[in-house]
């Protein structure tokens, strides 16, 4: 992985882990459906914004809002979606420890899909390493919440469903999306994503923000602005620039952020389990990562 990298995936671990402290606290408030619509068209209301104020024009190549309203759908909608709503089963810091899986299942898709990431048995030991941490936490029942001592099967499955999107969009992404300029397909992205929750959550859910407090607002907009609308911009930047390995690393900042944050903001407890499995999991990531 290339030094240059390391800024990018430092910032982008923190956007994303402050952002699952926000989400967290908003469960509590919104149903996940409407958090995630709602923070979904204000980042587009942002990017429409900056093709508005910048004078840019808007994308018109059909195959970019082909490929990127696919990326918006499976990439974003379903995993944003599926991570929210597993917040209301398990702590911030127990879910950002699981989606760290997530650069294995990576690498193994990368391996079939991308000729210049190949799998080797080093690597391969990493994987097994890497998801074996992930096994240990769902073996054990970990919540990372101080008054549930055995963690719903549901907010697992929500993220592994998180994590096969996201990796699959990752390599799509990286096959055949490194020509488009990352602000446009980040804007048509995110479009799509909206499209796609919001009707479903209109219909499905309503519209009740009546337990909503100023607070619940902040946290709503923080989510929008950084961990939206300019973190999926970074997340692709990365993507384009690294490749798709490298760019999965950010995941191994966000549970320092998620759960130190979630012990001083929400009230998140941090085992020795969950530390041992982000402990396997970062093993894994190293032998994945290791040159020579």
């Amino acid at each position: 992985m290339s030094t240059a990298a390391v800024p990018y995936i430092l910032l982008l671990g923190f956007l994303f882990g402050s952002t699952l402290i926000a989400s967290r606290f908003s469960v509590g408030q919104f149903h996940p459906t409407t958090y995630i619509w709602l923070r979904m068209a204000l980042a587009s209301l942002g990017h429409a914004g900056v093709y508005l104020l910048g004078h840019r024009q808007w994308p018109a190549d059909p195959q970019l809002w082909r490929r990127a309203a696919l990326l918006g759908v499976l990439g974003t909608a379903i995993p944003m979606t599926s991570i929210v709503t597993s917040l209301q089963y398990q702590s911030a810091g127990l879910t950002s420890i699981l989606l760290t899986a997530g650069p294995a299942v990576t690498v193994v898709m990368a391996h079939f899909f991308l000729p210049d990431e190949p799998l080797s048995g080093r690597k391969s030991a990493g994987v097994i390493l890497a998801l074996g941490g992930g096994v240990l936490l769902a073996l054990r029942g970990e919540s990372g919440l101080p008054d549930v001592t055995r963690a719903s099967p549901v907010g697992y499955g929500l993220v592994l469903l998180a994590i096969l999107t996201s990796s699959g969009m990752t390599i799509y992404a990286r096959k055949y999306m490194q020509s488009y300029n990352a602000f446009d397909v980040a804007s048509v992205r995110m479009l799509a994503a909206t499209l796609t929750v919001a009707p479903l959550s209109l219909v499905w859910v309503g519209f009740d923000l009546s337990r909503v407090t100023g607070v619940g607002y902040f946290a709503l907009g923080y989510a929008a602005l950084v961990g939206t609308f300019l973190g999926m911009l970074v997340a692709f930047y990365n993507i384009k620039r690294f490749g798709a390995t490298a760019a999965a690393m950010a995941l191994y900042i966000i549970p320092a952020v998620a759960g130190i944050g979630g012990v001083l903001v929400l009230g998140e407890t941090i085992t020795l389990w969950m530390l041992a499995g982000l402990a396997l999991i970062a093993g894994g990531i190293w032998l994945i990562n290791r040159t020579g």
